[in-house]
């Protein structure tokens, strides 16, 4: 797994076997970002927007296609190479599965008639298609993004949520979005539920209660507690308390800030709360934990 953090982004390569890998780019920033990576003709690729949009650039430039919220595009051309040529708008985040054309196929071995370019008659010939993404495929989206996992079950959670991306975008039924998840059903639903994820990020030292929340994004309090375990897999104060954590090590790690400085950025009016909290989910103290760092 190869991991790239800037003050503004990152991108995340996640490996699930050979031949099949997963990519997670993040661009926070107010500038565009430049994501490159060789992707030979062997590859089928699929790419997800979950927010803002970004364009996908063939042929040295002279050949675009734009990817915006909420939309996916499928690519492949057995006959010639496509690189990945990303510009990534700001507050734009995108999640591309990249993965053998020979393995695609050994998913499908037995439905391969069940997709038209997978049929003999498209062995020689390039394809294209955007979509737009499905609330239930929105869902498996976020929980790429966010999960809170150890990392030695990382992979293997990722690799079941790609397969289950593959399985949704394929299924063309009619009510599977019904069917998977009851009450979120609308896109609108799933955005609210987004949006209630920005909030309680961007507030975190000061978060709303959770009846000001589900005014403020138009939901009820039931629907709200409801959506936010399905999409992020945990309630809304644990996932606040997990990325408070993350937000604090970071701070911690760049060496630029002291204990009461992170504790006051996250939320703890207390230095003794903080150090508290830090322990629970880290088993050591900021002070112990910033000393590791510099031993180390």
């Amino acid at each position: 797994m190869e991991v790239k953090n800037t003050a503004q982004g990152s991108f995340e390569e996640v490996l699930i076997e050979d031949g099949f890998y997963v990519l997670k780019i993040q661009n926070d920033s107010i500038e565009n970002q430049k994501v490159e990576r060789e992707i030979d003709s062997s590859f089928i690729q699929f790419h997800y927007c979950l927010k803002g949009n970004g364009k996908f650039i063939f042929n040295e430039s002279s050949y675009a296609l734009e990817v915006s919220e909420e939309n996916s595009l499928l690519l492949y051309n057995t006959q010639k190479d496509l690189p990945l040529n990303l510009e990534l708008s700001p507050n734009s985040w995108m999640v591309s599965v990249v993965m053998t054309i020979r393995k695609f196929h050994s998913l499908f071995s037995k439905e391969a008639d069940y997709i038209p370019f997978l049929s003999s008659d498209f062995q020689d010939k390039k394809y294209y298609s955007q979509e737009n993404v499905s609330p239930a495929t929105a869902i498996v989206l976020s929980q790429i993004m966010n999960y809170n996992l150890h990392s030695s079950i990382k992979s293997l959670y990722i690799k079941g949520k790609v397969y289950e991306l593959i399985a949704l975008y394929f299924n063309k039924s009619e009510d599977a979005d019904i069917e998977q998840c009851p009450f979120l059903v609308d896109e609108d639903n799933v955005k609210r539920i987004r949006k209630a994820k920005e909030i309680i990020i961007a507030r975190m030292a000061e978060p709303p209660t959770l009846a000001e929340l589900s005014d403020e994004i138009g939901l009820s309090l039931k629907k709200l507690k409801e959506g936010f375990k399905q999409i992020y897999g945990d309630s809304v104060y644990s996932f606040l308390f997990e990325h408070k954590m993350d937000y604090a090590r970071k701070m911690l790690e760049t060496g630029q800030h002291n204990v009461n400085e992170v504790g006051l950025k996250v939320g703890y009016s207390t230095a003794s709360h903080f150090i508290a909290a830090f322990k629970k989910k880290y088993g050591t103290t900021p002070k112990k934990y910033l000393m590791s760092l510099t031993n180390g």
